[in-house]
Formats: structure tokens, C-alpha cells, sequence
């Protein structure tokens, strides 16, 4: 049986989510800035006048779809801290959304937004 998270227990996984969270929204804040707020031209480094080469474009466009699908991953992820910290402060932070069972401490180190304990996930990830 395992057992429920004492409230020293929660106190941890609570800092954990908060470091991960403020981690993750600089990282997001930096792609950001880095992808968004330049243009093709300051993005490539060109200052002169002429027109850019195709290839040159598309690896451009590339490059900056792919830092905007890391910082939709890095959103969802926000999501899931958001909702694990919501689920501390009502009070049922480490229970399996499915069972209802207390969530293993390792399971919550490794993956402190875990919803599901591992038998409930392992079920999941089969269907």
C-alpha cells in the first residue's frame, strides 16, 4: 500500500513545480524573443541590400518553426505544472486521476505533475 504525501511532501514537490515553472517561462520568454521579435533579415545576419536565396529562406523558416514548436512543448508542459499546483492547493496533489490511489514518491520525483500512478499509466500507454 503506499502510502498518502505528508505535508513535508508537499511542501517539496510544491518548490520543485515552482523552480521547474519559473525555468520553463524563461525559456519561453528567450525563444520568444529570439524567434518573434526579428526579422528574416536581422535572423540571418544579412545587412546588405540583396534579396535572400531561397534555400536560405527555408532553413530560416525552419529554424524558427522549429523554436516555436519547442515553446508550444514548453507551454504544455507549463499547463501540466500549472494544474499539479492547482491540485496542491485543493488538497489532492499526488492522487491517480484514475484509481484514486496515492501516486508513488518516486514516480512524483521523477515526474512531479504525474496524474496517473505508474500501474493506471501503464494501462493507459497499452490502449
Amino acid at each position: 500500500m503506499r502510502k498518502k504525501l505528508t505535508k513535508e511532501d508537499i511542501n517539496y514537490f510544491k518548490k520543485i513545480l515552482l523552480k521547474q515553472k519559473e525555468r520553463i517561462l524563461e525559456k519561453i520568454k528567450n525563444i520568444s524573443e529570439e524567434t518573434l521579435k526579428k526579422s528574416q533579415k536581422d535572423a540571418s545576419g544579412d545587412i546588405s541590400g540583396y534579396t535572400f536565396h531561397m534555400a536560405d529562406v527555408a532553413t530560416d523558416t525552419y529554424d524558427r518553426e522549429f523554436s516555436l514548436q519547442i515553446a508550444d512543448d514548453e507551454r504544455q508542459l507549463l499547463y501540466e505544472l500549472d494544474e499539479a499546483l492547482i491540485k496542491i492547493e485543493k488538497g489532492n496533489y499526488g492522487i491517480c486521476e484514475s484509481c484514486k490511489a496515492p501516486i508513488s514518491k518516486v514516480r512524483l520525483r521523477a515526474l512531479p505533475y504525474a496524474r496517473l500512478c505508474i500501474k493506471c499509466q501503464q494501462a493507459k500507454e497499452k490502449t
